[in-house]
């Protein structure tokens, strides 16, 4: 996976999130329930008035991304700013020699790329679908006319960026500090975080390799972190996926 990704580094305008070319196959304006299922897990789009309501549904774009699939690309021009509807997004970044790091996961109902946006730079970092996903792009002109007209855009952003950098933080500490069982928690903690993704609940649909590709450890250690979380009752192991019982514990887990 690391090679595939190192190797389509060198294709990165193939990738450009322009409606050129990237947006061209599976673009469309979205359809009437995927408005909706982004206002069930966007508080802050009930918040717009009719007017920026109307802009946004004539404006968004939703692309579908299979399994493995880039939905941007390190190096490209940012264009769009970017949210998920449904699926799992994995924001990473690959050196030339094929060294990989993964910042963050991007859950449901979540939105990235707003730092790109705002310092108008060609994109830091690749996000791939860890699953096939429903992907939400709003054009930069939509994005910038909303910081112009919304009090309650402006507001999220706020509380986004804050969010982002306290969880940059927590990660720097994670890696420098903590142990398997800690990284999992904290990755976890990260994931149902209700500000940065309000419409998740409590239950999130996951795998245990998807775990392993956001916390770069192996599914055998990931499942043995998350049979440790669930004997100090954080949370519950269910089918394809799991049930938080203690967001405070696994933000505090130090294993």
């Amino acid at each position: 996976m690391r090679r595939a990704a190192t190797g389509s580094l060198r294709q990165a305008a193939k990738y450009s999130c322009r409606p050129s070319d990237k947006l061209r196959e599976n673009r469309g304006i979205l359809p009437l329930s995927a408005f909706d299922d982004l206002l069930g897990l966007s508080p802050w789009m009930r918040e717009l008035d009719a007017a920026q309501h109307d802009r946004m549904r004539q404006d968004l774009v939703e692309r579908r991304v299979a399994c493995g699939g880039f939905v941007c690309r390190k190096g490209e021009p940012v264009d769009h700013w970017i949210g998920v509807i449904e699926g799992l997004v994995k924001i990473s970044s690959v050196s030339a020699r094929g060294k990989a790091v993964t910042f963050t996961g991007i859950a449901p109902g979540g939105w990235f790329g707003e730092g790109s946006m705002l310092k108008d730079e060609p994109r830091r970092y690749d996000a791939v679908a860890l699953r096939d996903s429903r992907i939400a792009c709003l054009p930069r002109a939509t994005f910038q006319w909303l910081l112009d007209t919304s009090i309650a855009f402006n507001r999220y952003l706020l509380i986004q960026l804050n969010e982002r950098l306290g969880q940059f933080i927590g990660t720097v500490e994670i890696d420098r500090l903590l142990g398997p069982d800690a990284r999992v928690a904290r990755c976890l903690a990260q994931l149902f975080n209700p500000l940065l993704y309000p419409g998740l609940g409590r239950k999130l649909e996951i795998s245990q390799g998807e775990i392993g590709y956001l916390t770069g450890l192996s599914r055998q250690r990931v499942n043995q972190a998350l049979r440790r979380l669930e004997s100090s009752e954080l949370l519950k192991v269910d089918y394809g996926g799991l049930t938080v019982l203690s967001l405070d514990g696994l933000r505090e887990f130090e294993g």
